[in-house]
């Protein structure tokens, strides 16, 4: 279970919901005291009142707002949780034989008044001031927007009689932007009533989930309401005021992010792109530890609305930071799809570990010149080098050797072209083309040129970060792909266990488990081997694997992806990720030098964490069996120091020699390589068709076959 300070937050904030409608303005010193359910006197209930001859004899029933349930990271610090705010009212005094004029002129003196000290206050007109005396003057009028605790106090003296501070509790996200396309947000329900007071109506507006989280854990966030019930006497005098139903919280809703690791990716994409994404994953449980897009937006701004002004600006801004880039944008995923060939490519044996592919800087396919992003020739090579390398023309040459048959039905066994199942709204299925969808879009079946421009990621292959991550968490296991998770659990608001995730199998991949193992060292080589075009990623105390991508996007607009994907430790994959650079137009780009960085940063910034989770276990105690004199039990000695007094006598072990377990070394740090000389003025490409923007994440039904692809190290 979750048990935090935040969470414990909300038994303090359900409290509100006992304050009563006060006719004279509380001091916020007395909002302690008053948020105990008031005691009526035993032989009186606001129930029992009865509507008398004169017009101002009431009983209220009203709803008390339940407070919202709390959204968390794996550890139970508070990602959306409620806070405390305010709002001015007005609170009628009952005037007797009072007209229009006098109620009017009553109410406008006091919201002259407010003006000055508030910058929300509300705009009132005659009409809705005397609809609202005559019809419902036993409930104080809202006149202002939602105020915080310091503003309150602050004018709390300074109100005229007949204004009071109204509390409310209302949405808070205290990290801000942080992980806003995941979360989403909350809004009003609606306005509240105006006319005659009905039955049951809320104290205050209620809310609903709008986005995210927020909208597909409603009713798990969503409490159950208080009833609160009124009695005034025909004077318009209030006898009593008791609350029959205590409101009760909304669940908990347990993500599998990790806050530090989210927000130091986030800090990272800030200050290596303009507009990126980065994912990390768990290879094992499938959970997603981080998921971040850039750029973002303040979820606090759309608390308790956001206006239509503030809302278009963000809607119609270029870099659209509502569009969340880590799951609902499709790319080409470039060279970062080479790995999935590999495989499918050693899996059928069409190459094997020792076989060497000569590799020219271009190769004619049909009249199409098709190029590798080198100048020169890479000479013959096998598949760890040529993934270290990412040579094109050795992929082109292998991908029509294989078939795009095999190594397109391996990338959807990695969860390729289709969504993967998390509570994403939005979320892009990306696109793994067949022969069928070839007809229905280009009229004509699957060609070698298409099959060769497949087989480097491009063409009409699209993937989101997320995706590409998830292809990489198959590889980083090696014998199945895990099912994702982004909710570990549900609780309830005592914080008992509702829901719980549990690792699941997706997929089998269904690839022989010596070609991922040479595919993986290849990924190895591309961040620690000579020449490799990932070494900038290298980390000081893990051997990272990788692979780099650099994608013609929108050939239009000169526009290019930089990607970089991969898992870690080589040894014993714990976690995948992929990070993705949108170049500005013109820009010139390569997963190396844009990508590659980025996910150093990261990876060093958690070090410490790191090191925690994938170090080998201690060396295990030997038990060794020794027989006493006694012929009773054994005794725990130290293998590296058998001189060393006797441990604790251990009970009597079983008669067969115990299996000594061998120690573990610790893995030693690769020191980074020499940076290649690099080509400083870009790889001279032909010029691609345009490609599904990553706003529409759609595909283009005119592509034609990409005249080679591009990478840098």
């Amino acid at each position: 279970m979750v048990k935090t300070k935040s969470l414990r937050r909300l038994s303090l904030i359900s409290c509100l919901a006992a304050l009563p409608v006060c006719a004279q303005e509380p001091r916020l010193s007395e909002v302690a005291a008053n948020s105990v359910p008031l005691e009526p006197p035993a032989t009186r209930s606001a129930s029992d009142g009865a509507i008398m001859t004169r017009k101002d004899a009431r009983t209220i029933t009203l709803k008390i707002p339940a407070p919202r349930g709390q959204i968390v990271d794996r550890e139970g610090a508070p990602i959306a949780q409620n806070r405390v705010a305010y709002q001015v009212a007005l609170q009628f005094k009952q005037f007797e034989n009072a007209d229009r004029d006098f109620v009017v002129n009553w109410a406008r003196t006091r919201l002259d008044s407010l003006q000055p000290l508030v910058k929300t206050a509300t705009v009132k007109s005659d009409d809705e001031i005397y609809d609202h005396y005559v019809n419902r003057r036993w409930l104080p009028l809202m006149v202002s927007g939602q105020i915080d605790d310091k503003e309150a106090r602050k004018i709390e003296g300074k109100l005229s009689a007949g204004l009071i501070l109204q509390p409310i509790y209302v949405r808070f996200y205290p990290e801000g932007e942080l992980a806003s396309h995941i979360i989403g947000y909350s809004g009003g329900v609606g306005k509240l009533p105006t006319g005659p007071i009905n039955f049951n109506e809320p104290l205050w507006e209620e809310t609903e989930g709008r986005a995210g989280l927020e909208k597909l854990y409603d009713a798990q966030l969503t409490g159950e309401p208080g009833m609160k019930r009124l009695l005034f006497d025909e004077n318009g005098n209030k006898l009593l005021e008791e609350q029959v139903k205590r409101p009760r919280p909304g669940g908990t809703v347990v993500t599998t992010l990790d806050l530090k690791w989210q927000k130091l990716a986030e800090k990272t994409l800030r200050e290596g792109c303009r507009r990126g994404a980065f994912v990390v994953l768990d290879v094992i449980t499938g959970e997603v530890l981080v998921m971040a897009s850039r750029p973002s937006f303040n979820l606090n701004n759309f608390i308790p609305r956001i206006n239509d002004e503030d809302f278009k600006v963000l809607e119609n801004d270029p870099a659209q930071p509502l569009f969340g880039r880590a799951f609902q944008s499709a790319y080409p995923p470039a060279s970062s799809f080479k790995p999935i060939v590999a495989i499918a490519a050693l899996n059928n044996g069409t190459i094997n570990e020792d076989t060497t592919i000569y590799s020219p800087a271009s190769l004619f396919i049909g009249r199409t010149e098709m190029k590798n992003w080198s100048k020169t020739p890479e000479g013959s090579i096998n598949v760890k080098r040529a993934l270290a390398r990412s040579c094109n023309t050795w992929f082109y040459q292998v991908g029509i050797d294989v078939g795009p048959t095999p190594f397109l039905g391996l990338s959807r066994r990695l969860g390729m072209g289709q969504r993967t199942g998390l509570p994403l709204i939005g979320e892009t299925p990306g696109l793994v083309p067949d022969d069928a969808w070839m007809l229905k879009n280009e009229k004509r079946r699957i060609l070698d040129g298409d099959t060769a421009n497949l087989a480097i990621g491009q063409g009409s292959l699209l993937a989101s970060p997320l995706q590409v991550a998830q292809a990489m968490a198959g590889i980083g296991n090696g014998e199945i792909l895990p099912k994702l998770q982004l909710i570990r659990q549900t609780q309830d608001a005592r914080g008992r266990v509702i829901q719980a995730s549990l690792p699941e199998r997706k997929d089998y991949i269904g690839a022989d488990s010596k070609a991922m193992e040479i595919v993986r060292q290849g990924m190895s080589d591309v961040v620690n081997g000579p020449g490799g075009t990932g070494r900038s990623a290298a980390l000081s105390y893990t051997t990272l694997c990788g692979k780099t991508g650099t994608a013609q996007w929108k050939p239009s607009l000169d526009q290019r992806l930089a990607w970089f994907a991969g898992f870690l430790p080589a040894d014993n994959p714990r976690y995948s990720f992929a990070v993705l650079y949108e170049g500005r137009p013109g820009e010139v780009v390569s997963g190396g030098r844009m990508a590659a960085p980025m996910v150093k940063e990261f990876f060093e910034g958690i070090k410490d964490d790191i090191k925690d989770i994938i170090a080998p276990p201690k060396k295990a105690l030997i038990v060794v069996e020794e027989t006493t004199e006694t012929g009773e039990g054994a005794s725990a000695i130290d293998p590296e120091n058998p001189d060393a007094p006797e441990g604790v006598t251990l009970p009597a072990q079983p008669a067969t020699t115990p299996l000594k377990a061998l120690p573990v070394e610790e893995p030693k740090a690769v020191e980074p390589m020499d940076e290649p000389e690099d080509l400083l003025d870009g790889p001279k490409v032909t010029e691609l068709p345009e490609q599904p923007s990553a706003i529409r994440a759609l595909p283009v039904g005119d592509d034609e076959v990409i005249e080679g692809g591009i990478e840098e190290p």
